[in-house]
This record gives structure tokens, sequence and C-alpha cells, in this order.
């Protein structure tokens, strides 16, 4: 009997929400996607943990799901790699047995810690050799949380792994972690290794031991084992790549570099994350002493970061609240209708006329400057305005923080690459271009994550020579052409941006009332 020809690569991709396992031929096409909906608690201290053995278990489900959907998986499968949501805490201790629950990113137990630790000479230390702020999603930030609150969660724990390589370790046996997440909260963004003096400023050196290897899977891969074999229906010893962060494994199948060329990409998701892909050499710091860089799967090459708190969520708040309204009139609208007639709106009101500051989440914001304060607003709304013209600024007001994000990083990029389901939208693309002023390109994948993991499959497993290969079939035609700034529009938003800056930064007297009315 003929073997099937080893063809398929599967991408993992552990949301908050949803976890994901896509199949992908060995040219980058997708061929099938299975997904089970994933679910965290919160709880009255500011907790947000996820149950690490049912995450594996909804992981499993994805996988044999998969199996379902395409003939002789298991027999075709080249290779496998997961990547997972970012930052989080996720302890394991004997026979890899989990200590407590995962705590994820949402987590904002150390809240103040970090706000004791910020902007010290040691916090100003460990973001000169990180070059990324100190925020409570982090592991770093739990962990130093964790070693004073709670100390026993520590000492039961051998190793401290973020939500994808707890996965891994249960495809593989291997405990590890990947430069991505590893790095840029407890290393050297210019080694891409551990450092001492991260551990000594965040209060951990003593818990150093709990950090696992750092291994890079587009370089190296592990076999999957007989009892996760059993589990998901794939052949034992099929080689596994550990992924990089989803983040960057999203920002490496949208096109953060593609055509040849770095470029910007971002994620106009629930939050928003704005990228921008450079060399080491030439990642700029800033004074706020905020943002993130991570590492690429390219030797020499990071993504420096900035991220909105809230991106799609603000248009979320202000179409749910003519939902409900609607709905106490007996009109019954879908969210899906709604957001159908974004374009109708913006495309009926005049541009520039209300500033919008984005800052909808509980959370407040953490980019590109740091404040748990903080909340959205209007400013300069007249009689004459609309529903359309609310919906319009809160378009227009995520344009302008992408730009105020990307300005923190220094030169803005030639071309921004977007991905999300809000960059379906023809206008939200034209006002993100305007406000950028630079042309933006969609990415047309629909699973960028997934396929950012794969990527790192197929070269691992000798698919392509290096990234760049890969990147000419798997990303490069999936980039939508061109699409260049409005000139009036762009002078528009050049005009506005000093005005939006100007109240976000005199705005703390406001959000410092309102905070305490709201623990009053």
């Amino acid at each position: 009997m003929t073997m099937p020809r080893k063809d398929i690569l599967i991408g993992i991709d552990a949301g908050t929400s949803v976890i994901k396992s896509v199949a992908f031929d060995t040219a980058g096409r997708q061929l099938a996607v299975a997904s089970v909906k994933n679910a965290y608690t919160i709880t009255p201290d500011g907790g947000a943990a996820q149950d690490m053995r049912k995450t594996w278990f909804d992981c499993v489900t994805t996988l044999l799901s998969l199996g379902n959907e395409i003939d002789n998986l298991a027999q075709r499968v080249l290779g496998i790699s997961v990547t997972a949501q970012g930052d989080g805490t996720w302890l394991v201790g004997r026979e890899n047995a989990p200590i407590t629950e995962g705590w994820i990113w949402l987590d904002a137990r150390s809240a103040p810690l970090v706000d004791q630790m910020r902007n010290t000479d040691a916090d100003q230390a460990r973001y000169a050799i990180t070059a990324t702020g100190l925020n409570c999603c982090q592991m770093g930030a739990q962990m130093a949380y964790m070693d004073r609150a709670m100390p026993d969660l520590l000492d039961q724990a051998e190793t401290a792994l973020h939500p994808k390589d707890w996965l891994f370790l249960n495809l593989t046996g291997v405990r590890a972690s990947d430069p991505s997440e590893a790095v840029f909260t407890f290393g050297n963004y210019k080694t891409r290794a551990y450092d001492d003096q991260v551990l000594d400023a965040l209060g951990l050196a003593h818990r150093k031991a709990l950090l696992p290897p750092i291994i890079d899977g587009s370089k190296t891969t592990f076999q999957l084992t007989q009892d996760a074999a059993s589990q998901t229906g794939l052949l034992s010893g099929t080689p596994v790549s550990l992924g990089f962060v989803d983040v960057m494994c999203t920002a490496l199948g949208a096109g953060i570099i593609g055509n040849n060329e770095t470029a910007g990409c971002t994620i106009v998701g629930s939050t928003g994350m704005h990228m921008k892909a450079c060399s080491v050499e030439n990642v700029t710091l800033n004074s706020d002493l905020t943002g993130y860089v991570m590492q690429l799967p390219i030797d020499g090459m990071v993504a420096q970061i900035q991220s909105n708190m809230a991106s799609t969520l603000n248009i979320d708040w202000l179409l749910g609240v003519a939902q409900k309204l609607m709905s106490e009139f007996g009109a019954v609208v879908s969210h899906a209708d709604l957001v159908a007639r974004l374009d109708h709106w913006i495309a009926t009101s005049e541009l520039g006329q209300i500033l919008y500051h984005p800052y909808i989440s509980d959370a407040g914001e953490r980019g590109p400057f740091v404040d748990a304060r903080a909340r959205a607003s209007f400013t300069g709304l007249r009689q004459a305005h609309e529903f359309g013209d609310l919906v319009c600024a809160v378009v227009e007001g995520l344009g302008l923080a992408a730009r105020d994000c990307y300005d923190a990083m220094g030169e803005r990029p030639k071309e921004i690459r977007l991905t999300g389901g809000a960059a379906r939208s023809d206008k939200l693309r034209e006002i993100f271009s305007a406000a950028l002023g630079r042309p933006v390109r969609r990415s047309m994948r629909e699973e960028a994550g997934a396929a950012g993991a794969a990527m790192m499959a197929a070269v691992a497993n000798g698919v392509y020579r290096d990234m760049n290969a890969c990147i000419a079939e798997w990303v490069t035609p999936h980039l939508s052409e061109a699409e260049a700034p409005n000139d009036t529009l762009a002078e528009t938003y050049d005009a506005l941006m000093p005005s939006y800056r100007h109240v976000r930064r005199h705005s703390d007297l406001v959000w410092n009332h309102l905070a305490k009315r709201e623990d009053s």
C-alpha cells in the first residue's frame, strides 16, 4: 500500500475566547479549521484564570475534529506548531501537574504592585534591557505579586509557563518557552536570553529556576509523544514546533514582513495591536517606558509594539447602546446588522468634526501611555451631530490612537498591513490610511495567527530554506493592493493630531476625579 504524502502542516492557535487547529498544505493554502470556545473566570479581586487541563482537553478536541474533516490526516501531517494568547502565568509542578489555574493576561491582581514598581530606577534599568514597559498582564509582574502575596504557589511550582508552552508540554513532554515571550518579560532583547538584572529589578532573582529553556520553533522540533498521539489521533513522533506568541505569529502571517521589506502591522481586534518590524539595532525606546519589543522568527529582527487596551470594543459599545435602545421600543436589530451599516454611516458623515478618545476598557489604557484610570470621551459635539457622526468619530478615534502608538515607536513604517475582522471595512481602511499617513494593505488571511505558527513548522521541517522564502509564498499573495492615503483627509488628521494628544495629556485630573467616584 502506498503511504499518503506528508503534505499538511497544522497551526494551533489558542486564543482567550477560542482555540483553533488549522490545516494548511505546504504551499500555505488553508484546508480546514476546527475550533472550540474557550472560557475563563473572573474573580472579585481582579483575578482572571483558565482551567489548564480543560485548555489541553479543548485543544485535543480541535485536533480530533480536524481529523474528521481531512482524510488520512495523521499520515499526512508533516509538522505541528502551537501558538496562544500572550502573557499570563501557568505553573506546573511534579509530573507536569498544574499548581493552580492558569493566570491569563486579563488578571489585574498585580496592578497595585506594578504602580509601585513603574518608573523607579530599577524599572528604568529593566526597560533599557527588555525595551518593554511593565504592566500587570505579564508573567514578570504576576510572579512578582505571587512571590509577595502567595509564595506557596511558586514554592510548589517547578516551572512557570505561558499558555502555548503548556500546550507544547502536553504535546511533547518538553518544558520550554520561546524567544518572543521569554525575553520581553525576563530577558535582553539584543541577546534573546534571560537577564539577571531584569530578574533583580522584578525581585525574582531567587525564582530563576522556574524559568524554562528558550527554544526557537522555526529551528528546533520535538516529537509528539505516544500519549499525546493516542489522545489526538495523530502519529507518535510527528515533529512539533513551539511557535512564538500569538501576536508575533499573527504579525508574521499578516505581513509584517513581505514583498522583501519590513512594514507595520495593525490588528484591528477587540484590542488594537500596532507593530513595526525592525532590526535590533533600530529599536526606539521612549521616555514613558511603554510598549513592547518581541522577537520575530528571523535572526536579528524584532517587532516594536504599542497596544491599545480597546479597539473594536469601542465600536461594539456604541452599537450595543443603539441595539439596546431599539430593543426597548420593540425593534429587533442584530449586532451584525448594525456593523453592516458602518461604511454607510461614515460615508454620510463629515469627517474630522469630533474627537473621540477610545479608552472604553475598564482597565484604562496601556499604549502609548499607561493609565488604568483613562476613560473614553467625545470632544466637540454640536447640536447638529447625529448617531452616524458618533460612529464616524469612534472609527476616527481608533485611527488617531493607532497613529499615537506608531509615533511612540519612532518613524512610522512606510506601509501598514491591517488584519482583523474590522479591516474588511473599506471606510475604516480609508480612515486608518489617512490618519497614519501611509498606504495600507489588508491581509486576506482568515487565520493569520495559525498561519504564522504553521510557517514556523514549514521552515523547521525544511519545506523552505528560510523564513523569507516561506513569506514569499504564504504571505505576499494574500495581501491586497496598497491603498494610498487620501491627501485631503490626511491633512485633516495631521491638523487634528495635536489636539487629540493635548486632550488626552490633560485629562488626567478628570480621570482621577472619576476614579475616586468609582471607588467610593
